[in-house]
């Protein structure tokens, strides 16, 4: 994987070379212009339009549709550019500003994720640039550049590096004499959020959603008329509450220029206390455990009965749960082809793996499936459908599986919600891939930490896959223990608990298109991490001997081949100290 050239810290450049002449939008920043100390005159603007992306991408350009606009995260206001470098294309957006000749512009913008750039170019005089690596939270680039005697016109840009992640960016300035054309009108009072509703309700909290407003940088949520919370996003949880009691909210929306009218009131009532948790029936995953997929289909793997998926599996993923034509909300067919007389017969299945000390979750996802989640309709209406169906079949959690893209702000919201329906018996899993988990600025590894009190164990999938980044900056292939050390390290390091990071691999070669290693070999890896032996060339600077343990694609697989899978490495997961 090619890196961006300099070292680990941002840096200035005076020139043009960027490699392929690609530029990306800084994403998860913003850029802002002022003038030099002492030269500053009356007629300074910002002569970036859009700059904070309110309007999309009004007035922006960005190579091979690389960049969007996203809800969060923002620097300022409710909108911030999202741009995603793939391949040859390094994500660059930009824009042409009116100028006047001979004038000083300072050139700023605030930017999170991955690689970001920010420069400008057709200047006249000296073209300009600077850069900084990746970013978990938003920082400031700065830059000045002087237009030529003739110079009427100047292009913008930001971009981000071949490979990298995708990179966020906001507040867009370019500060100096007004060319003629103008900047963004002075921030006006937001109107007030409309579709406030509430959503799960504890017997002490309700968590109330709303629709964004254009040109909010915030929210006050009041209840009975008092302020009693504030929310940087389109949701928010009252706590502190009375059981089986009704509250009224309202909800308005704050920026520069002050707050909005309060929005419509919506009424809630706390649920009652002392009611059963939904899922205290569901057995304690044990402290190291192995994860089996179970497949509720027949592609040429041995076909089983869940009764048949051997004891070694601690959490059994059935795959997988299914979308519909409403956003969000998934279903579950089991397939006649796993030989199940019945629906009934299934679940007599479900509630012997659990009265075994068994956990059987309802995997969402997989490489075909695409459930959407991306507004708090369909957020809501994913918890509640999970939540059905975890009480139609005995289900005790769900594993997240997508491989197409999420929505970290909205999937949490999703999965908050679940949880608090099913209660502290949740038994929550994700599969991300590799490039999933690279950074913590990805929506995948977002997610992760955003659910981290309520996750169980993110098996990542080691396979089907190629190259990847280890913690040490170095490249590693898929196919040996230190690429299984290496990735993990990332997550062990990035924030996750010990006990929330387990190895996905597949249970033979046939099981995967490419990645699969011997069972052995997922031993030493789990050992290196585990006790720091049986390392590779890689070895980390500590040891976690809480790590969770391992997952494998699938026990069906797993049963072709004889169970030499869950033979090897089961007994050495609940072996490990």
């Amino acid at each position: 994987m090619e890196r961006a050239p300099g070292s680990a810290g941002s840096g200035t450049r005076r020139t043009r070379s960027w490699i392929g002449g690609a530029v990306a939008v800084l994403a998860a920043g913003a850029l802002s212009v002022t003038g030099l100390a002492g030269t500053a005159q009356a007629a300074d603007i910002n002569v970036a339009k859009n700059a904070g992306f309110e309007s999309g991408l009004t007035g922006w350009t960005c190579s091979a549709g690389s960049g969007t606009t996203v809800g969060s995260p923002v620097h300022g206001g409710a909108a911030a550019l999202k741009a995603t470098p793939a391949g040859q294309d390094n994500a660059k957006c930009a824009q042409t500003v009116a100028v006047q000749p001979g004038a000083t512009y300072t050139l700023s913008a605030w930017v999170q994720g991955g690689y970001a750039y920010l420069g400008a170019e057709g200047t006249g005089t000296t073209d300009v640039s600077t850069w900084t690596p990746d970013s978990s939270g938003w920082k400031q680039l700065t830059t000045t550049f002087r237009t030529g005697a003739s110079t009427r016109s100047v292009t913008v840009y930001t971009h981000g590096w071949y490979g990298q992640s995708p990179y966020y960016a906001d507040d867009i300035s370019v500060f100096g004499p007004d060319g003629g054309g103008g900047g963004d009108p002075a921030p006006q009072i937001p109107g007030a959020p409309a579709g406030v509703v509430a959503g799960s309700v504890t017997s002490s909290s309700v968590t109330l959603n709303w629709n964004a407003v254009s040109g909010a940088s915030g929210y006050q949520v009041y209840r009975s008329g008092t302020k009693v919370q504030s929310s940087s996003g389109t949701s928010s949880t009252v706590t502190g509450l009375a059981a089986n009691t009704s509250y009224d909210f309202q909800v308005t929306a704050v920026n520069a220029a002050g707050e909005s009218a309060k929005s419509a009131t919506v009424t809630a009532r706390t649920a009652q206390s002392g009611g059963s948790d939904p899922g205290s029936g569901n057995p304690a995953v044990p402290k190291h455990a192995l994860t089996g997929y179970w497949q509720n289909f027949n592609n040429g793997a041995t076909v089983q009965k869940l009764r048949d998926v051997p004891a070694q599996y601690d959490i059994i993923a059935v795959s997988f749960a299914d979308a519909t034509a409403t956003p969000g909300r998934i279903t579950f067919t089991l397939d006649p082809a796993v030989g199940y007389g019945s629906a009934a017969d299934f679940k007599a299945d479900i509630a012997a793996k659990k009265a075994a000390g068994k956990s059987v979750v309802l995997s969402i996802g997989g490489e075909l499936g695409n459930v959407t989640i991306n507004s708090d309709a369909s957020a809501t209406a994913f918890a509640d459908s999970a939540y059905a169906l975890m009480r139609e079949y005995g289900f005790s959690g769900v594993d997240i599986d997508l491989e197409h893209g999420i929505n970290s702000t909205y999937l949490t919201k999703a999965l908050r919600q679940l949880s608090a329906q099913a209660g502290s018996g949740l038994v929550l899993t994700m599969a991300p891939q590799t490039i999933d988990m690279q950074s913590t600025s990805g929506e995948y590894f977002k997610t992760a930490l955003n659910v981290k009190d309520i996750l169980t164990v993110v098996n990542m999938q080691y396979y089907n896959s190629g190259s990847m980044l280890g913690c040490d900056g170095k490249v590693y292939s898929q196919g040996s223990v230190d690429f299984l050390t290496a990735l993990a390290c990332i997550q062990l390091e990035g924030g996750l608990d010990p006990s929330q990071v387990g190895l996905g691999v597949p249970a033979s070669a046939r099981g995967a298109g490419s990645g699969y290693v011997a069972p052995s070999v997922v031993n030493n890896a789990l050992d290196c991490l585990a006790r720091g032996t049986n390392c590779g060339s890689f070895k980390p600077a500590r040891t976690y001997p809480g790590i969770r343990g391992a997952m494998t694609w699938s026990t069906n697989w797993d049963a072709t081949a004889g169970n030499a899978w869950s033979n090897t490495v089961g007994p050495h997961v609940h072996g490990l100290p």
